[in-house]
């Protein structure tokens, strides 16, 4: 009889993330001082504003770039995340194609196998990155549908050009000798992913980009975007470019709320485990690990043995609320402990430390975009659909070349002027939100109770009718 996971005498939910909370809280920077004027201001200081002024200040040391945060560098979902720095692209690969060819869409898969090289590279070489391990990425079949649907995924994979450097495709007996998971029909490992702590990681760029003469402005609200000024509630910032990069939180902008649904994203982190129980699973590597369910899971070994492992939960809140601490709701708890426990059955009665929740931005039709208007000076990168760990750094880079006037491969991707249209108003959204991911569950289960080997149909419709 599984007894299901526990939860510590200690255990925390909220307090932004587990990361956050070992890593420390970080003293607050001193606040925007009032009006003043610069080169390039940067809205949001996760990954997205940090790689663009990381990137900025090193092709122009003499820009003069700040940065604009309400809260500190990594609050939001930089360090809350899973700590994949994954290549997966952040969007539809069919909807790349038509947009900008097939090539294009190609291209943009491979810029972030590139991506990922780049972040290691850069983490080691400004002193962040000690648990930076690029050991690569698991996806695991747990049953027949998903084994079915993760034999297509191999299959494109070779259709866009992957090669058998790539990816590897593995039996159960050769998952066995990385890590012991229960019911495997097969998987596939691809080397094109890092481990990262999301918070040490976040926090070593912040102070990066610090070093290179970029100030941050902490505990400072911009209200309102506008050509060439950025608003806020302690003053107004002039500047010949303005650059927006606050992902799941844009909706707190004037004239945004329906642009990106902030979805919730939650995890839940094990106590350090022994020696004798990490052997029993057989985890000794640093890979990422996730799996092919509708509702899925995404896990990571850590580097002091825990395991750390998230999903939906609660996918939406009514109106696009969110808890902004990171507090999550008990059920979810439950149903990320039980699915611990599923994968990992010699981790029954194993204790919980940690919860938290944090939003990512989705776009209505689930591709990302980078954007820029010279008229206006304005430019903007968001909705990566859960993959931003390594899409920030991309966007970075891409945001550097529009705003320097540049065209290199990077301004050519096609996510580069893409658009999607606003989410619907509610209650029709969060309606939406709640049945599907209940279909998504209904559909999972209906694929582990009768074994069958192809896609539940509900989950078809639910695909269909979200856009995924």
């Amino acid at each position: 009889m599984v007894a299901g996971p526990r939860v510590s005498d200690n255990f925390i939910n909220g307090e932004v993330s587990f990361w956050v909370h070992a890593e420390g809280r970080p003293k607050q920077r001193p606040g925007l001082p009032g009006n003043i004027e610069a080169d390039v201001a940067i809205v949001g200081a996760g990954l997205t504003g940090l790689w663009t002024a990381y990137y900025l200040k090193e092709a122009r040391p003499d820009l003069n770039v700040v940065v604009i945060e309400r809260e500190f560098a990594g609050f939001g979902a930089s360090g809350r995340n899973g700590g994949w720095m994954s290549a997966k692209s952040p969007g539809q690969f069919r909807r790349y194609a038509k947009s900008g060819g097939r090539d294009a869409a190609i291209a943009m898969e491979h810029e972030m196998f590139a991506a990922v090289r780049e972040g290691v590279a850069v983490a080691k070489a400004e002193g962040f990155g000690e648990h930076v391990v690029q050991d690569g990425l698991i996806h695991v079949a747990t049953n027949n549908a998903q084994w079915d649907r993760l034999q297509g995924t191999i299959a494109s994979l070779k259709d866009h050009g992957w090669g058998p450097e790539d990816y590897e495709v593995l039996s159960p007996a050769m998952l066995d000798e990385r890590v012991r998971v229960a019911d495997v029909r097969g998987a596939y490992w691809s080397p094109h992913c890092a481990r990262i702590n999301p918070a040490e990681f976040t926090f070593g760029l912040a102070a990066a980009v610090e070093r290179r003469g970029v100030t941050i402005y902490e505990g400072t609200t911009a209200t309102a975007i506008v050509p060439r000024r950025v608003e806020t509630n302690r003053g107004v910032v002039s500047a010949k470019y303005v650059v927006q990069a606050i992902e799941g939180y844009t909706l707190s902008l004037k004239g945004q709320s329906r642009r990106f649904l902030p979805m919730n994203s939650s995890m839940v982190v094990t106590e350090q485990l022994t020696d004798a129980q990490m052997d029993e699973i057989g985890w000794h590597g640093a890979e990422l690990m996730g799996d092919v369910a509708h509702n899925f899971a995404y896990i990571q070994h850590t580097a002091d043995n825990r395991i750390a492992l998230g999903g939906r939960g609660v996918p939406y809140n009514f109106a696009s609320s969110f808890d902004r601490s990171g507090r999550t709701a008990e059920a979810a708890i439950e149903q990320l402990g039980n699915r611990l426990i599923e994968l990992f059955p010699a981790l029954d009665g194993v204790k919980l430390e940690h919860s938290w929740s944090g939003v990512l931005g989705v776009p209505r039709d689930w591709c990302a975009g980078v954007n820029f208007d010279p008229a206006t000076g304005i430019a903007d990168a968001g909705g990566y659909v859960g993959h931003g760990v390594t899409g920030t750094n991309v966007a970075g880079r891409t945001i550097r070349d529009l705003i320097l006037g540049e065209k290199t491969d990077l301004t050519r991707l096609p996510w580069v002027g893409h658009t999607s249209r606003n989410w619907e108003v509610e209650p029709l959204r969060w309606t939406a939100a709640t049945a599907l991911y209940a279909v998504y569950r209904f559909a999972d289960r209906e694929e582990y109770r009768t074994g069958t080997s192809k896609t539940h149909v509900s989950a078809k419709l639910a695909n269909l009718i979200s856009g995924r």
